[in-house]
This record gives structure tokens, C-alpha cells and sequence, in this order.
């Protein structure tokens, strides 16, 4: 289900009733200030996830933003595409921030700058990545999407542009690390970064 509302209050109200898996917060709300809806929301039910929108490109809010619990700072230029992607990195629990907007230090700017490029993969993208974590080779990736070998070379440059790496064992390590993908057997300790295998095509 999808609600929209004008206030602050409204805001609030609505997400306590409806508990929708993301709460988008506009931070320039007529009656308060987005943070504080959002800070209230989070009192109340702090399952939820709470996404920053705004205008502003302001690094303290960022930082008063996930201060306060906010899973996610986006502004109102993200590009549609990114902005999607962005909703369902924040939708399976991971931050996002955009990286010039990242905190100065501390273990959130890593994980929400990687965040912040994993979010610009699409899904298909993400499929190759995941293959390319489990060790498929070229061939192997183009059988099983029912794609060419040239489609997946084309796949994976994209995705080592936007991962901003250079090579597949860098793009599927930086995925295991960040958990971008699902990797069968990580809830038991059986994959890391250390164990991916990557073949060429």
C-alpha cells in the first residue's frame, strides 16, 4: 500500500497506522521539520525505515539524520532510475547516502557509500554480481540468464563503472563485503570475501 500525505503530523499518524515497510520524509514539511516527524516515528515503531528527501545538500543533516535512525538521505535531483534502486537497497536494510554527502568518518560513511553504489546497479546487473560471486564464469552467467556472452561483458563493465572497481574479483568481493548480494552459506560463516572465486570468461 501506498500513502501520501502534506504534514508532519499527518505523516506521523499515517505511518503508525498503515506501518508501510519505507516511510519517504520530506524534510521541508509546512507544520515541523521532517527529522522530527521521522524521529517520532522511529520512537514509536523503530522497526521502521525511515528515508530522508529534500532539496538540501547539507552534510549535517545527513549526519543528524542517521543520528536519529534514518536509513537513507536522498536528494529531490536523484535521477529516477537511482532513486528506485535506492528505495530497495534501503527495503532490505541496508543505508543510503550519496557519497559527497557522506559523513566525515566513522564505520557509517563506508557502508553508506557502498550503499549508495550498489543502489545504482539494476536488478539484471545485480543477477550477473551474484553469479559473479558464486565463481560462474562468462559462459556459465550467459546459460543461465539465457543471455550472449557479449550482453555479459557488457553487464559486468557497467557494473565494475558504477561499483567503481577494476576487476570481477573486485566487484564480487566489494559485494560479499557490503552484502549486495545473497551469498548461500553466509548466515553459516560459509562465504567471505576471502573465498570468492572469480574465473574468466
Amino acid at each position: 500500500m501506498v500513502d501520501a500525505v502534506t504534514s508532519g503530523e499527518a505523516g506521523v499518524a499515517a505511518a503508525l497506522r498503515e506501518r508501510p515497510d519505507v516511510v519517504l520524509m520530506d524534510l521541508g514539511l509546512p507544520d515541523q521539520s521532517g527529522l522530527a516527524a521521522g524521529a517520532a516515528i522511529l520512537a514509536a515503531w523503530p522497526g521502521a525505515k525511515v528515508l530522508a528527501l529534500t532539496a538540501l545538500s547539507d552534510r549535517a543533516l545527513v549526519e543528524e539524520a542517521i543520528r536519529l535512525g534514518f536509513r537513507g538521505y536522498l536528494t529531490k535531483d536523484t535521477p529516477v532510475a537511482q532513486f528506485a534502486n535506492a528505495l530497495r537497497s534501503v527495503v532490505d536494510g541496508q543505508q543510503v547516502l550519496p557519497h559527497r554527502l557522506a559523513p566525515a568518518s566513522g564505520p557509517s560513511r563506508e557502508d553508506g557509500h557502498a550503499a549508495f553504489l550498489a543502489a545504482q546497479l539494476t536488478q539484471r546487473e545485480r543477477e550477473v554480481l551474484g553469479l559473479l560471486v558464486q565463481g560462474s564464469d562468462g559462459r556459465s552467467i550467459a546459460r543461465h540468464l539465457a543471455i550472449s556472452q557479449n550482453t555479459v561483458r557488457t553487464h559486468v563493465q557497467s557494473i565494475l563503472t558504477k561499483l567503481q572497481v577494476h576487476s570481477r574479483l573486485e566487484a564480487a568481493t566489494f559485494a560479499v563485503r557490503h552484502k549486495i548480494v545473497h551469498v548461500p552459506g553466509a548466515a553459516d560463516g560459509g562465504a567471505s570475501a576471502a573465498s570468492v572465486l572469480i574465473r574468466s570468461s
